[in-house]
């Protein structure tokens, strides 16, 4: 059991990045579609959302970014347990086809939910 925990860790969890960017880890991601709407909900508990980068890249991908570090009282605290990763993150989602003409974001119980309003022809 412990070793399937592990895994799935590390599966929700995995280091992202090639030499030329910096190591990061990526956050679990849910994507539902309306006919009006793409929404995106990005789990980042204890994340600033404000601090959170969000681009649409070329129409296709959503490109999150952002990082993660202890708050400044827990620093010089004994660890007995780290689940939660920190640093850099980063998440790189292929999105529905489609043109899309707002993008919203708001915090939605430890995530950052983002909202793509489909452009007129591609609605449902």
């Amino acid at each position: 059991m412990l070793a399937r925990a592990e895994r799935l860790h590390r599966q929700l969890f995995r280091p992202v990045g090639s030499s030329a960017q910096l190591p990061a880890w990526e956050p679990p991601v849910d994507m539902l579609e309306t006919d009006n709407e793409v929404l995106v909900l990005v789990a980042l508990p204890g994340v600033d959302i404000e601090k959170v980068e969000a681009v649409l890249d070329g129409g296709e991908h959503l490109v999150v970014a952002g990082m993660r570090t202890l708050p400044e009282e827990l620093r010089t605290a004994v660890i007995h347990r780290l689940e939660l990763p920190q640093g850099r993150f980063q998440r790189r989602v292929r999105l529905p086809r489609g043109r899309y003409d707002r993008v919203r974001r708001a915090a939605c119980h430890g995530c950052l939910l983002i909202t793509l309003e489909k452009a007129g022809a591609f609605r449902g």
